[in-house]
């Protein structure tokens, strides 16, 4: 009896004390967004070189906002840059989108590869690898096909290279959308994930998605190129993780990646939310415990047990106050990424976000049970580690 008390209350100070730690995640994220975000972008004297730029594209198939996402790389404000389009079908229609653009931008340099490689699983990196062995300068951007670049934001990430920097990332975010489903994801991309990618910059942990992604192509060629990753699906994961440990420096630069795909509704995000999911489980086994703790609605209910057995408080009380301030400080975090006036009105804010915060530990727990991953027109088993194996290779016609 003795010691299923002390268990209790074991518990109850681990859950505590996770708690209070949530709320310094929280702070940081909130005064780390405040100085790292949205700088203004120096650019360099006339007389100065800039470092080139090799800017890989993966495409597969159109979207309504394609052409005009597209259309942001041949129009940035930076000297020394080539495009370099990789699509894996000679029958894709984004072939058509890519030409257009030459046609209208010619003093853009470009490339397009048509017809991928096969050195290894990721149908990303089997893409790309083509247009990677013809690039031509010192830094490797990977940039997937729904992200919107300003004038300044190649400048921005290059400004961020320092000299011990091997990458710099863009912190996921969305453009401003009509909807729910846009709502829903740029309440997510704003909040949960801003709050874990701020602070893990701030403490120079790995937090790296590949979505855009500048990277020293010597660093990568000392790593045997991008083909060494070609066993993961997270590649972008495991680029940084090797970068850390050969000694170089990760970091987001000031610009969030704006996120803008034609496709936009509840059920492929969800499906793209449960897919990352699997991912981090089978890469950092640690997150089946610590991550659904770190849902807002789990972290409550588990800190106001224990509030009520340390200190004999109202659960229910405290619950309900836990929500309103996470709420608040959601709020405050996602102005900050915004940057400016948001696209819905509190009550859209506050539907999206319970839905989120709802929906979160659900689809965790999906994940979870489901180690295989549907990939656009591919399926594939993960692996403790990470690697990846397909489960019905796509067959060429």
């Amino acid at each position: 009896m003795a010691l299923m008390i002390y268990s209790l209350y074991g518990f109850a100070i681990f859950f505590f004390v996770f708690w209070c730690a949530m709320w310094l995640l929280h702070l940081i994220a909130i005064f780390y967004g405040k100085y790292r975000l949205h700088k203004k972008v120096e650019d360099k004297p006339s007389d100065e070189a800039y470092p080139g730029v090799s800017i890989l594209k993966p495409l597969m198939g159109t979207d309504p906002h394609l052409i005009s996402n597209l259309e942001t790389f041949f129009t940035m404000r930076y000297r020394a840059y080539e495009l370099l389009f990789c699509i894996e079908d000679e029958k894709d229609p984004s072939i058509d989108v890519i030409y257009n653009l030459i046609k209208k931008y010619p003093k853009v340099a470009t490339k397009v590869f048509i017809g991928g490689s096969s050195v290894g699983v990721n149908p990303k990196i089997n893409n790309m690898h083509n247009a990677y062995q013809e690039s031509v300068y010192d830094f490797i951007l990977i940039s997937d096909s729904g992200i919107r670049m300003k004038e300044d934001t190649l400048q921005d990430m290059v400004n961020h290279m320092s000299e011990r920097t091997g990458i710099v990332h863009q912190m996921p975010f969305t453009c401003d959308r009509n909807g729910f489903a846009a709502t829903y994801e740029k309440i997510y991309f704003g909040t949960a994930q801003s709050r874990m990618y701020l602070v893990a910059d701030s403490l120079r942990v790995n937090c790296h998605t590949g979505m855009s992604t500048l990277m020293r192509k010597c660093v990568l060629e000392e790593l045997g190129g991008i083909q060494t990753f070609g066993c993961y699906l997270a590649e972008d994961f495991f680029i940084a993780k090797t970068f850390i440990q050969k000694g170089w420096r990760t970091a987001i630069s000031s610009q969030p990646a704006m996120q803008n795909s034609g496709i936009c509704d509840v059920r492929s995000f969800q499906a793209r939310l449960t897919r990352w999911a699997k991912l981090r489980v089978t890469m950092v086994p640690q997150v089946i415990l610590l991550e659904p703790l770190s849902e807002c609605m789990v972290i409550g209910a588990c800190a106001a047990w224990a509030a009520s057995l340390l200190f004999k408080w109202e659960p229910l009380v405290f619950y309900l106050i836990h929500i309103l301030v996470w709420f608040m400080c959601d709020w405050i975090l996602l102005s900050i990424v915004q940057n400016g006036s948001l696209p819905f009105n509190k009550f859209d804010f506050i539907v999206g976000w319970l839905f989120r915060e709802c929906s979160g530990p659900y689809l965790f727990i999906l994940a979870i049970f489901d180690n295989s991953i549907k990939w656009r027109n591919r399926s594939f088993r993960l692996a403790w580690g990470g690697r990846a194996q397909e489960i019905k290779p796509r067959i060429k016609c």
